[in-house]
């Protein structure tokens, strides 16, 4: 893990650097080589940039490589008109230096453009039900998350005004592909998948569970949704049914659970959720979280300004938030 020390002893400007200097420390053990001429084996997509002005490219052999001039972006359009397959071809003719380079002060954004829509999944993990003293659900429990709450994996994290209890949860984002409308089998919803991402489902309890209403407005302020650093495309992790997923607030670990003790899996939720709504290539699926938010600790802890939240899973990297004002 990248150092900390010392951390909140600096101003913004010190503790963007330090941040920068000390992201290939987490990022790069978590890489896996691209077989440059084997199409899509081990691709990675990324998007860089400022905000609202990201470009696309992608993550070989520890290098961000800029894709703009190939390519629109990582998006609704890209995903529906098989944009992968065309990614897919490029990279059989053009070796890694052919692309240019993405300086390594260059912001990380979010993998994929703002997505169409966000589906949550609540309660999903056995260990994390138990932890919240609730029974195992027969049918996934389904919300939807505000499509604006995405962004970068390093952006601080806003702790909404009058807000005493933001939370943390480290989740698999799964991002479709190809459209899913009334699926009729698990192929059809495994072919619908285009990859896997890191996706914090920050919530914020009290407006989630004692306000009335719906989960969403709990759910959904602003950059309660940092996703990425990378998108790993669909059938490069080698099961995603076994991914270690963890959490630190300050460096202390309080989530360390595995995708093996999903209720409904990835390929089981995009088949169940195309029952009742179309999936669009571009749109966003947080399968849940395992144990260890901050609502199932005695007593409860939340997240205040100034705290580190740092998130991984195998093989999808690691994220970075600092916790300040809104």
């Amino acid at each position: 893990m990248a150092s900390l020390d010392g951390l909140m002893e600096y101003g913004r400007d010190e503790r963007v650097a330090r941040v920068a200097r000390s992201r290939w420390d987490g990022f790069v053990a978590n890489v896996v080589t691209v077989e440059w001429g084997a199409g899509c084996s081990g691709m990675k997509l990324i998007r860089f940039g400022e905000r609202s002005n990201e470009k696309p490219g992608i993550l070989v052999n520890h290098k961000r490589r800029d894709l703009s001039a190939e390519f629109e972006d990582w998006d609704h359009s890209f995903f529906s008109s098989g944009g992968l397959d065309s990614l897919t071809a490029l990279l059989l003719k053009r070796s890694p230096e052919s692309f240019p380079d993405v300086p390594e002060s260059s912001r990380w954004g979010a993998p994929i453009a703002r997505p169409r829509k966000i589906v949550c999944v609540g309660l999903n993990f056995h260990d994390h039900a138990r932890e919240s003293g609730m029974e195992i659900p027969k049918e996934p429990i389904l919300f939807l998350k505000a499509t604006n709450t995405v962004v970068g994996p390093e952006d601080d994290l806003l702790i909404p005004r009058g807000s005493q209890k933001t939370d943390w949860e480290v989740e698999l984002g799964v991002v479709i592909g190809k459209e899913g409308r009334y699926l009729t089998s698990l192929d059809e919803a495994r072919d619908c998948i285009a990859g896997y991402s890191i996706s914090h489902d920050v919530s914020e309890r009290e407006f989630q569970l004692e306000r009335g209403g719906q989960w969403c407005k709990g759910k959904s302020c602003d950059t309660f949704n940092p996703l990425g650093p990378w998108l790993a495309i669909s059938g490069d992790l080698p099961d995603v049914t076994r991914l270690g997923m963890k959490l630190w607030v300050n460096r202390e670990l309080r989530q360390n659970g595995n995708t093996g003790t999903m209720i409904f899996g990835p390929v089981q939720l995009v088949h169940y959720i195309s029952q009742f709504m179309t999936l669009e290539p571009g749109d966003l699926i947080s399968t849940g979280t395992p144990p260890g938010v901050g609502l199932g600790m005695k007593p409860p802890q939340y997240l205040k300004v100034g705290d580190v939240v740092e998130l991984e899973i195998d093989g999808l990297g690691r994220q970075q938030q600092v916790c300040v004002e809104a």
